[in-house]
C-alpha cells in the first residue's frame, strides 16, 4: 500500500483505508486538470514570495503542463494505492523531479485544494452547460418562428381549453430556458470566486498572495474569510444543482409533452422514426424511449439539490468528511444532463408538425371565449355573452369562427421571439466566460 501524504509511522487499516477513499480515486479524475492548474497558480504565487526559487518554478510548471496533456487527453491514471488526484500529482512531481515535487504543497492543504479544483470543475462545466442549453434555445425559437401560424389546442385540468399555437408551444419552452440562464448565472457568480489560500479553512502563516492566485486562475473575487471558503464546500454545489435542477425540470416537462402529443391519441407531433425504438411483439409501435428516458433522468436530477442538502445538513463550520459524498452525486449529474440537451435538440429541431389539427370538430369548443370576446366587444356584458355561447354549446348550435386575431406581447399574433432572444443573449453575455480564458491560457502559456 502507498504512504498517505498524511501519515507518518502508523500505516491505517485496509479496510477503513478503502471505506474512506470511497469512490474518490474514480471521481477525480473528473478534477485532475483542475487540480493542475490550482497547482500552477499555486507554485507561481510561492515563487513570488519566495518559498519557491525560480529556476524550481520554471521546471515545475513544465512538468505540470504535461500532466495537464495528460489530463486532456484522458490518459491521467490514479494509480493503485493512491488516495486522490492530489497525492497522484504530487507523486508524479516527486518521481521526476525529486524533492523539489515535495514543495508544492507549502501554504495549502487538500481541503483548500479540493476546493479550487471543484470550482475550477464547475466553471467549465457551466460553460458547457450555457452552450448546450443555448443551442437548445435556438432551435426552440427557430421551431416556434416556423410555425407561428399552426394552432393547437391548449389544456387546463388536460381538458382542451383555448386555442394555442405551435409557436407558443416551441417559444414557452426557449424562454423557460431564459429564465433557467438566469439562475445558472447566479450560480456560476458564487461558484468563480477563489478559495484557494484558506489553506485547512483557517489560512497560513506563509505571507500568501491570494489576489494573485485569483487572477491568476481568473476568478472574479476572492473568497475573502477563510472559515467561510471552507464552508463554501457543499453550498457552491447545493446552489448549482438548483441551477442544474431548474433546466432538467424545463426538459422534463418538455419530454413529457412530446411524449403525450406524439401519442396516437393526440398526433399533434411525429418523432423522426430514427429516434423512436419498437416493440419486441407489437411491429407497428413507435415508442418516445428517448423522451421518456428525458423525463426520468432529469426528475432525477431535480432531486439533486435535496440530496446535497441532506449530505451537508447540520455540520458546523470547519471540514468534514461527509462533504467527500457530495461529489458522487454532483460531478456526474453534468454529464447526464448534457445528454439530455443533446437529445432533446436533435428531436426537437427535427419534429413534424401537425398543421391540420382543428380539422377534427372534438376541438370546436375550445373556440367558445373567442365568441364570448366578440359579442362583449360588439357591446353586449361579459358575463350575459358568457351565459349565452355557453347555453348554444348545451344546446349544440355553437359554430366556431376558427379565424383568431391576437395582438397582445406574448400572445398567438405577436410571439416577441426577438425580444426573448434579446434576453438570453443579454444573460449569456453576462457571463464572461472570456476572461476566465485568457486566463488559462496564459498560465498553461498557450
Amino acid at each position: 500500500m502507498a504512504t498517505k501524504l498524511w501519515e507518518k509511522n502508523v500505516q491505517v487499516n485496509e479496510k477503513i483505508d478503502k471505506f474512506t477513499v470511497g469512490k474518490d480515486r474514480e471521481l477525480d479524475l473528473y478534477l485532475a486538470k483542475y487540480d493542475v492548474l490550482g497547482s500552477m497558480a499555486h507554485i507561481t504565487m510561492l515563487e513570488s514570495i519566495g518559498l519557491l526559487m525560480p529556476d524550481e518554478l520554471k521546471i515545475l510548471s513544465a512538468e505540470l503542463k504535461q500532466i495537464y496533456a495528460l489530463a486532456e487527453k484522458g490518459e491521467f491514471v490514479i494509480e493503485d494505492g493512491i488516495e486522490d488526484v492530489h497525492s497522484q500529482v504530487e507523486l508524479m512531481l516527486t518521481r521526476k523531479l525529486g524533492d523539489v515535487g515535495k514543495k508544492i504543497h507549502s501554504g495549502r492543504s487538500r481541503n483548500d485544494q479540493v476546493l479550487v479544483d471543484l470550482k475550477l470543475f464547475t466553471r467549465a462545466r457551466i460553460k458547457c452547460m450555457v452552450e448546450k442549453v443555448s443551442s437548445l434555445f435556438h432551435i426552440l425559437i427557430d421551431q416556434s418562428n416556423n410555425y407561428k401560424d399552426v394552432l393547437m389546442p391548449g389544456y387546463t385540468h388536460l381538458q382542451v381549453a383555448m386555442p394555442s399555437s405551435f409557436g407558443l408551444w416551441f417559444g414557452a419552452y426557449a424562454e423557460s430556458l431564459v429564465d433557467d440562464m438566469m439562475l445558472l448565472q447566479a450560480a456560476f457568480k458564487i461558484t468563480n470566486r477563489n478559495p484557494l489560500g484558506s489553506a485547512a479553512g483557517y489560512g497560513s502563516s506563509f505571507p500568501l498572495n491570494r489576489a494573485m492566485t485569483t487572477e491568476l486562475l481568473g476568478f472574479d473575487s476572492m473568497n475573502y474569510n477563510v472559515v467561510y471558503a471552507q464552508m463554501g464546500r457543499g453550498k457552491m454545489e447545493r446552489n448549482v444543482a438548483f441551477a442544474l435542477a431548474s433546466v432538467a425540470g424545463t426538459l422534463s416537462k418538455m419530454a413529457f409533452d412530446a411524449c403525450m402529443f406524439s401519442s396516437q391519441n393526440f398526433g399533434f407531433v411525429k418523432l423522426p422514426d430514427e429516434c423512436t425504438t419498437g416493440s419486441s411483439i407489437m411491429p407497428h409501435k413507435k415508442n418516445p424511449d428517448v423522451f421518456e428516458l428525458t423525463r426520468a433522468k432529469c426528475n432525477k436530477i431535480q432531486s439533486l439539490p435535496q440530496q446535497i442538502m441532506m449530505i451537508m445538513n447540520n455540520l458546523p463550520s470547519g471540514y468534514f468528511r461527509d462533504l467527500q459524498i457530495i461529489k458522487e452525486v454532483f460531478l456526474p449529474s453534468f454529464d447526464e444532463l448534457e445528454d439530455c440537451l443533446d437529445m432533446a435538440a436533435y428531436i426537437m429541431g427535427r419534429m413534424e408538425v401537425n398543421r391540420h389539427i382543428l380539422d377534427d370538430n372534438r376541438y370546436d369548443n375550445m373556440f367558445s371565449v373567442e365568441e364570448v370576446n366578440r359579442l362583449t366587444l360588439e357591446g353586449m356584458p361579459f358575463r350575459d355573452a358568457y351565459k349565452k355561447v355557453g347555453l348554444d354549446i348545451v344546446a349544440g348550435n355553437f359554430k366556431p369562427d376558427k379565424k383568431i386575431h391576437h395582438t397582445h406581447e406574448g400572445s398567438i399574433g405577436n410571439l416577441c421571439n426577438d425580444r426573448i432572444t434579446v434576453l438570453m443573449q443579454k444573460v449569456i453575455d453576462e457571463f464572461d466566460f472570456a476572461k476566465i480564458q485568457e486566463a488559462e491560457k496564459k498560465l498553461l502559456g498557450r
